[in-house]
């Protein structure tokens, strides 16, 4: 299931990635390095309490980060399907503190061996986004499974099969059913546009009799945990092979526009294992998962733009705002043209976070009132243009996910972004779960003004991913925040805003959550309202000529750990239903 990339150390992989950055200056005083004992103890911020207590319990009986990782996601594509589950995938980031390796998990979907350029056509036109989130082209051989065990057999502390219990006593006994799930299946806006209440299994599990499960009630899921059962005794095999495996092809290949995924496709899925890709802002070094995922690429490169663009010490709230809105504009353009799988196209993931590109870029802000054009990396690092390679694209993606930091009692950290892609996938239950949608996130067209497009869907290939599982590491290569969000494309504004909040602004965990949300992305600047920041916010961005678009009800999950002197201080975003809860380090003998 596995196929090994690149196992790096930190140091090495954070150069590679930097352009060969300066190192940052280290603070005054005597310095603790990262070999020294961890004494802050351990903590767990997730979107479900029944899930983050399963992690810290593992945490508790001497588990590493990926163990509790594994033991909260299992709970929470029980308890939170709508977002995540064993049908989806994952990008999974891991620190080991003891040798300073930092490993990316990439269990992405794949698209069948069989997919093609017109993948997403019918009758020769593109089909639209409605129609292709519930269609089974929009399937993605799943990649939780294989993740979780590849993850587990470099770094875990726990037996394999214990890390599923929690999951397997709440899918027997019933679990109370949240207002936030509840509130998605009484939603008559998604009742109208998804295949939830008409697929069997579906409907016969969360509307029994023809109505919605409501809010408090005790929701047994039998399936799921005896798919679990057999996932903990015998391994992924029992997922992607055998008779599991043969249900799966066929509700993927079910009407309508049935996937051409096939039993082979499932059982040569692996598990990418890569090097993070890291930049660098002021002190702090800023560490993603890269392409196809975009945080490597845009975490950093945002930071790095509003350093070059800010006046130093500037602390004027309107500066400052307008800043970090120019400096994600221009990341998005660049992100929208040019991430896709890395084992498809060519992707200058470590040269668009290039000092010297950065330096470039930076003189490239547009006017307010224009759309964002993408820079050119290979023009400015003097290797020859690159931009006219593909097409203009903005594809897509729909606000499903969820996110998870953790830190053990080791100081070892995972931070891991999940998805079934839009709520409930495709809507189409096997075994338990509900099979992903995240083949939507390629373009459904390959070609545009006589271009190819980066993203567009191949066989076996990755698409494209928001997800920006971001861990920071201080001036002494020791950790200093976790974060991570759901919430489709938005995802990587939503990780900003608590990158800059923390790290410039001076705020929180909590505090920087809490912040509105504003998504900088094309031609218009997305501000949450409702809160007075929200509205001042929307006002001075408005006066200074941005088209803004006023939004309400927005899809943020952050999950953000930081690492205090006096221990671990943590936040969950009130926008949905997560919390933080730390564990305290063992008391010494």
């Amino acid at each position: 299931m596995i196929r090994a990339r690149f196992l790096l150390p930190l140091a090495v992989a954070s150069l590679a990635a930097c352009g060969g950055q300066q190192t940052a200056p280290e603070p005054p005083g005597e310095i603790e390095s990262a070999a020294d004992a961890w004494t802050h103890g351990a903590m767990v911020a997730a979107a479900d309490p029944r899930a983050v207590q399963a992690g810290l319990d593992v945490i508790a009986a001497g588990g590493h980060a990926v163990d509790a990782a594994i033991a909260v996601h299992a709970v929470l594509g029980l308890v939170e399907p709508q977002s995540s589950g064993i049908g989806g995938g994952a990008f999974m980031l891991v620190y080991e503190r003891e040798t300073g390796e930092l490993t990316v998990y990439d269990g992405r979907e794949t698209a069948p061996a069989a997919a093609m350029e017109d993948y997403f056509f019918k009758d020769g036109e593109v089909m639209g986004f409605i129609e292709a989130w519930q269609s089974g082209r929009a399937i993605g051989v799943p990649g939780q499974v294989a993740l979780y065990k590849a993850a587990h057999d470099a770094h875990g502390q726990s037996e394999w099969a214990g890390l599923f219990e929690p999951a397997i006593t709440l899918a027997t006994d019933g679990f109370e059913v949240s207002p936030r799930l509840a509130e998605f299946l009484t939603s008559d806006r998604l009742r109208a546009v998804s295949r939830l209440d008409d697929d069997p299994a579906a409907a016969a599990y969360f509307y029994p009799e023809g109505e919605p499960v409501a809010e408090g009630t005790p929701l047994v899921n039998a399936d799921y945990a005896e798919t679990l059962r057999e996932i903990a005794q015998v391994g992924p095999s029992a997922f992607y092979t055998g008779p599991r495996a043969e249900r799966i092809v066929a509700a993927a290949s079910a009407e309508p526009m049935g996937s051409l995924m096939t039993l082979e496709d499932l059982a040569n899925y692996q598990v990418e294992v890569r090097g993070a890709l890291c930049g660098s802002f002021r002190t702090y070094r800023i560490c993603s998962a890269p392409p196809p995922s975009s945080g490597g690429v845009t975490q950093s490169a945002i930071l790095g733009l509003y350093n070059r663009l800010l006046p130093e010490g500037t602390t004027d709230e309107t500066e400052r705002l307008i800043t970090w809105v120019d400096a994600m504009r221009l990341a998005y353009a660049d992100r929208d043209h040019y991430v896709a799988d890395p084992e498809f196209v060519p992707v200058p993931g470590e040269d668009l976070i290039n000092p010297v590109y950065l330096d470039v870029r930076a003189g490239q802000v547009e006017e307010p009132a224009a759309i964002p054009q993408p820079g050119d990396p290979g023009e400015a690092l003097a290797r020859g243009p690159m931009i006219d390679l593909w097409g203009r694209d903005t594809t897509e993606g729909a606000p499903g996910t969820t996110h998870l930091s953790i830190v053990d009692l080791e100081g070892n950290v995972v931070s891991m972004t999940a998805t079934v892609e839009a709520p409930f996938g495709t809507s189409r239950l096997v075994d338990g779960f509900l099979l992903n949608n995240q083949l939507t996130d390629f373009a459904r067209e390959a070609v545009k003004n006589d271009l190819p497009l980066a993203n567009a869907p191949a066989g076996g290939k990755r698409p494209r991913s928001s997800m920006s599982p971001t861990i920071v590491f201080d001036a002494t290569d020791d950790v200093f925040m976790v974060t991570g969000s759901p919430g489709g494309n938005s995802i990587v504004a939503y990780v900003s805003k608590t990158l800059v909040g923390v790290l410039d602004w001076g705020l929180s965990a909590q505090d920087s959550i809490d912040l509105p949300n504003v998504i900088a992305r094309g031609e218009t600047v997305g501000v949450e309202v409702g809160t007075e920041t929200g509205e001042r916010w929307a006002g001075l961005l408005r006066e200074a000529g941005y088209n803004v678009r006023e939004r309400e009800g927005e899809n943020s999950g952050l999950h953000v750990i930081i690492v205090r002197e006096d221990g671990l201080e943590g936040g969950a975003d009130p926008r949905r239903e997560g919390v933080a809860r730390a564990l305290a380090a063992p008391a010494e003998e």
